[in-house]
């Protein structure tokens, strides 16, 4: 029993010491600055296919459950998915005959074109990649910007687009620019729809609803916190996000009298603050971006309890 046991422990020390070795050289990797973090250099090759294979696992797990509504090729749909993807998407990935905007160009990854997306993806996964974007890749998440149909829309666009010429492309848009519209702000976005009511349920996308506890208000509460770009100013309890000083912390605000010095740090007071500040105090720096009023309030609630 010894003497098997022996080469057991001596197996155990070394891949003990080689993933000590491992982590060892990764960490002087990164704390020596060795990776190049510039837009203007490319991925390594072995890096680039790692995150392409991580991008479509991830996407394939998480899109498995979506199921696309019927009647994506109704042209009302793929027109109203012209005229958000005229207003959303252009700017980055281009359309036929038109190139991204320069800043997009200088994007690393750049944004690749979409006309061949349906290639690669399935319907629900181009949808939930719209809808909660990536990564570190400079793609947005849209499901608090646009609402259910219009995220559906785009997907309908996609499927047409690879049949557009440029001139077809300009028709189309500019028949969209009459006849259809995309809201850049909802009343009731994606986000709502699976976000904490004021009811106390949670709303699920296909019309159910469900009780859910705390864990999954908050949750729900610190990605409105995150998606609506709160922590590029404040530093937020339990949100991750970028060690800044543009605005104060935002903790402890049930313990105040006042937000702002304007408005009670009630949560009807800290909702109004936070869907109109300018409303509030015109000199105020924080801008009014457009939150809604369901959202606001579930962003109040979570940080006066937090």
């Amino acid at each position: 029993m010894l003497l098997s046991s022996r080469p057991l422990r001596v197996v155990a020390a070394t891949l003990l010491v080689a993933a000590l070795l491992g982590a060892g050289g990764a960490l002087a990797f990164v704390w020596g600055g060795f990776y190049d973090v510039s837009a203007t250099g490319s991925h390594w090759r072995p890096v680039h296919r790692l995150l392409e294979v991580a991008l479509r696992q991830s996407v394939r797990q998480r899109a498995a459950s979506v199921t696309p509504p019927v009647g994506l090729a109704d042209p009302a749909r793929q027109l109203q998915g012209a005229a958000c993807f005229r207003d959303r998407c252009v700017a980055c990935h281009g359309a036929p005959g038109i190139p991204p905007e320069a800043f997009a160009l200088g994007l690393q990854p750049v944004p690749s074109s979409l006309v061949e997306a349906t290639r690669h993806w399935r319907p629900a996964e181009l949808y939930w990649i719209t809808r909660h974007g990536i990564k570190m890749s400079g793609m947005p998440a849209w499901e608090y910007r646009l609402g259910e149909e219009e995220l559906w829309a785009v997907v309908a666009f996609l499927d047409q687009l690879p049949t557009l010429t440029p001139d077809g492309y300009r028709r189309l848009t500019a028949s969209a620019a009459t006849s259809a519209s995309c809201h850049a702000i909802p009343e009731s976005p994606a986000a709502e729809t699976t976000g904490w009511a004021p009811d106390g349920m949670i709303h699920e996308a296909d019309g159910r609803s469900a009780s859910r506890d705390s864990s999954d208000r908050w949750a729900s509460a610190r990605r409105a916190l995150a998606q609506h770009g709160c922590v590029a100013c404040h530093m937020i309890p339990g949100v991750v996000g970028p060690e800044t000083g543009v605005g104060p912390r935002l903790e402890g605000l049930a313990g105040r009298q006042r937000i702002g010095s304007k408005v009670p740090a009630d949560e009807e007071g800290l909702s109004r603050w936070i869907r109109d500040p300018q409303a509030m105090d015109p000199h105020t720096a924080m801008p009014t971006v457009g939150i809604s009023e369901t959202q606001a309030r579930l962003m109040a609630d979570y940080l006066l309890k937090h």
